[in-house]
């Protein structure tokens, strides 16, 4: 990509004006998006005006803004490949980054794409993806520091699906030799033998948002022969007692709803070589009323305890359709004007 041509230095007050040329005309068109969808969205996130003629782009606006679109549209042009579109997730990602590059150089040039960059991680299938905002960018970086990651907050924000990635990328690199994957199956009570089938049928339909992470991350053939081999293991949380778990990778998923005990005896599972990360809501608590969730409970004992990270997200976080973050938020705040009734479900 050539460098952009700009006008005269904008004073204070004054409209920026930056052209931004691309050698690769397919490569563009992938950032502007389908009729431009994605500079319109730029636009609105950002409050510039952006105007596209074949490889170029004009952008214009506050010159802070107007830099930060520029970064924006520059690390879009940067990662994106002739194989896929850019996703509007991918264009907030992006604007989430520029925020951070611009926070560690306020007073320089933009600098480089590459100067300032959320952490990411790449799996065979997948390739590269990076975190697309500030918590997601701090749950990447504690999963590589930490023995034991706790992850709390809205559905949407991603908790999940980068940890199996994580997970994959660890099998892959041969860092770990099993991934396993565990859930409160039945919200109070994990009555399995009610269910018909043998175990993984009985578990299945609770570990879906799991599996659909696998088959995100991994080709379906190497799914299925890692769980046919043991590599991948589904285990429901009550068949973790007195086992020692080594050389592994054990996401716990949904552990708002594990109670004190089973929480306890879950983390004392960790065996040589292996990895925790524990995921949960703790405002969508099944537990029968009265019940202590074990997620709060396991986050309160162990803050401060070495090799032990807490991440929170918030409903700013969701990574999913700008509504669901529209949707999580007014719960969210209808939820701290009136208590619901009935138990502490949100």
């Amino acid at each position: 990509m050539g460098p952009p041509a700009a006008g005269a230095p904008p004073g204070i007050g004054e409209t920026a004006e930056i052209t931004l040329a691309f050698e690769d005309n397919s490569r563009a068109g992938l950032v502007f998006g389908h009729y431009d969808q994605n500079l319109a969205h730029i636009e609105r996130r950002l409050g510039v005006v952006l105007n596209a003629l074949g490889n170029r782009v004009v952008i214009k606006g506050p010159p802070d803004l107007a830099s930060r679109a520029r970064l924006v549209l520059e690390g879009l042009y940067e990662r994106v490949s002739g194989e896929g579109a850019v996703t509007l997730g991918d264009v907030d990602g992006a604007i989430q980054e520029s925020a951070l590059q611009g926070s560690l150089f306020p007073q320089a040039e933009p600098p480089a794409p590459g100067a300032a960059r959320f952490e990411q991680i790449a799996t065979r299938k997948r390739g590269p993806v990076r975190a697309r905002n500030a918590a997601q960018d701090l749950y990447l970086k504690a999963l590589r520091r930490n023995e034991l990651v706790f992850a709390e907050g809205p559905a949407g924000t991603g908790k999940t699906w980068l940890a199996v990635g994580f997970a994959v990328s660890l099998l892959e690199a041969g860092q770990a030799e099993r991934l396993i994957l565990s859930r409160p199956a039945v919200e109070a009570g994990e009555r399995l033998g009610f269910l018909p089938g043998d175990m993984r049928e009985k578990v299945d339909p609770y570990l879906r948002p799991i599996y659909d992470a696998l088959y995100d991350f991994m080709e379906a053939r190497h799914v299925e022969r890692g769980l046919q081999t043991g590599m991948i293991e589904i285990a429901p949380l009550a068949f973790m007692r007195g086992r020692t778990l080594a050389n592994a990778v054990i996401l716990l998923d949904e552990a708002q709803n594990t109670t004190s005990m089973q929480m306890k005896m879950f983390l004392t599972r960790l065996g040589e070589n292996s990895r925790m990360i524990v995921n949960g809501d703790p405002s969508q608590i099944d537990l029968p009323p009265g019940q202590r969730s074990g997620l709060i409970e396991a986050i309160r004992i162990l803050d401060g305890v070495e090799g032990v990270a807490r991440v929170q997200f918030r409903d700013v976080d969701v990574v999913r359709h700008d509504l669901v973050r529209r949707i999580v938020s007014a719960y969210d705040a209808a939820s701290r004007e009136a208590p619901p009734l009935g138990g502490p479900r949100a």
